[in-house]
């Protein structure tokens, strides 16, 4: 799903690139009719941070990586925008953590799990990477919340201890929350309830979050991470970035 008509050297390839993706995974059955309008908000707050990562995101990330680096059971949650425009990295990601990926979305259908599974599985072989990838036939149900959502894998998000769930609903974020879990939200809207209710928000665009804490090692130094305070940072960059356009 690389392929793009578009000249590298736009100013804004990397946002094209992933508008492409999205595209590409659209014809492929994995998105839900909404996933563009979800996608052109995230980049609306995104322009206001002027397409960039901020201190506070790149500490929140590195407090991110630090408690999945030291979780018992971490896992990382795909939905159908996250498998699209950043398969590689969650699988990266995964490989490096030494845990499961499981694909859970908000409007679950067979046609959307086989699109989305298989997508996932090929870019496994592509990458020669050895993840556990769950979803295909869920055992669990998260308390708290009705219906195909709920459906989860007990070896997965059921006994995960710290669970990194990009671009995540409110209401399940907060399920999550409730059920003891170290909740890590990759969100550029830092007045959603995802956002607001998660342990760690991490306000940044999705591949920038990921190679941010791909990148991330022990050694760096960490400062501490206040979940209030990085929202707050987040909603004054946004403002300073609208007072200058």
């Amino acid at each position: 799903m690389e392929e793009i008509a578009a000249d590298p050297s736009h100013p804004r390839y990397a946002s094209l690139l992933m508008r492409h993706r999205l595209e590409a995974a659209a014809k492929r059955g994995m998105l839900a009719d909404s996933a563009m309008i979800a996608h052109g908000r995230g980049e609306a707050f995104d322009y206001l941070l002027g397409e960039r990562t901020t201190a506070s995101a790149r500490t929140a990330a590195g407090e991110a990586m630090h408690r999945l680096s030291r979780a018992k059971r971490p896992v990382l949650s795909l939905n159908g925008n996250v498998a699209a425009l950043a398969a590689d990295d969650m699988l990266r990601l995964a490989a490096r953590l030494s845990c499961p990926v499981e694909i859970n979305i908000f409007y679950r259908t067979p046609e959307r799990m086989t699109a989305i599974l298989g997508y996932i599985e090929e870019r496994k072989k592509a990458l020669h990477l050895d993840v556990l990838v769950l979803g295909d036939a869920p055992d669990a149900t998260i308390p708290g919340l009705k219906g195909p959502r709920a459906a989860c894998h007990k070896e997965g998000i059921l006994d995960s201890d710290v669970i990194l769930v990009p671009l995540e609903d409110g209401d399940r974020c907060k399920a999550l929350v409730a059920m003891g879990k170290t909740v890590i939200v990759i969100d550029l809207n830092p007045l959603s309830r995802s956002a607001q209710q998660a342990s760690i928000t991490v306000v940044d665009e999705l591949s920038r979050a990921l190679s941010t804490m791909l990148s991330w090692n022990e050694e760096d130094v960490r400062p501490a991470y206040d979940h209030q305070a990085t929202l707050n940072d987040a909603h004054k960059a946004m403002l300073e970035g609208l007072n200058n356009a």
